[in-house]
């Protein structure tokens, strides 16, 4: 993941070595490492077992982590992190009402998106009945901004060297028949989201999944995330993303941007 141009480097001696492996034991967890054992927790992470067990029982201690039997999983509290987050970010309730507006309006799902590195996470969502993907997005998913219209946009925003830096740092891989594996390619889709405002990608992660987005800006120029709409590519046309669902969009960010200092 490519960190912050001031970020502290692990030698540094202001660095909490602790703080960061507790984190990583944390992240370790997820759609498909749901319940671990001691052992694949230190495999996970790349600790020795004693290491990882002091930071699982630490967790579990303050409520963060439930044991049961040989094997951990995150408890409940975890959620407060992210609450955290959003709470920090006042503004969230009006994002929430935006998208589920975008949902009503267009009968399709919606969500806020922002960046962490090479991966998009999504802050807020509304969903729509119909499921698109295989997996189940929800607040806190990660998915790889290359590869999806929220990433693309949020990429648009960096300086050239900080886009540089990105993508010199993700390996791009094949998900479907339209996924683009070529770098140089892919750095001139991003300049063009960068002149157009806006970004589609069209079945690149998951086969049928065709997606808009925008940016999302404060009242000050503050960049807030990307805003967007994902669709099946059977039932709605290319046309239909840019004539229908992208003023709609561009209305609710213009409107959000209004509200939020």
């Amino acid at each position: 993941m490519t960190q912050p141009k001031d970020s502290l480097s692990p030698d540094d001696r202001d660095f909490v070595t602790a703080l960061a492996s507790g984190l990583e034991v944390i992240t370790a967890f997820d759609d498909h490492h749901r319940s671990m054992t001691l052992s694949e927790v230190a495999v996970r992470t790349g600790m020795n077992r004693a290491k990882a067990r002091r930071f699982l029982l630490t967790l579990h201690a303050l409520g963060y982590v439930h044991k049961r039997q040989r094997h951990f999983e995150l408890a409940p509290k975890i959620l407060s992190l992210g609450h955290s987050y959003l709470s920090a970010n006042n503004y969230h309730s009006l994002v929430q009402q935006s998208l589920e507006e975008i949902t009503e309006t267009l009968g399709e799902s919606s969500s806020l998106g922002v960046l962490d590195g090479s991966e998009v996470v999504y802050a807020a969502r509304s969903a729509a009945r119909h499921r698109l993907m295989a997996i189940t997005l929800a607040i806190g998913t990660r998915l790889p901004a290359v590869y999806t219209s929220m990433g693309r946009v949020l990429l648009a925003q960096l300086d050239n060297d900080e886009l540089d830096a990105v993508l010199e740092g993700v390996t791009l891989e094949v998900h479907t028949e339209h996924t683009i594996t070529d770098k140089t390619v892919l750095r001139t889709e991003i300049e063009q989201v960068r002149r157009d405002g806006y970004c589609i990608v069209d079945q690149e992660l998951d086969s049928g999944l065709r997606s808009i987005a925008v940016p999302l800006f404060s009242a000050t120029g503050r960049l807030l995330g990307a805003i967007n709409v994902s669709t099946n590519a059977a039932r709605i046309p290319m046309e239909k993303l840019t004539q229908e669902f992208l003023p709609v969009l561009q209305e609710k960010a213009a409107f959000m941007a209004q509200h939020i200092n």
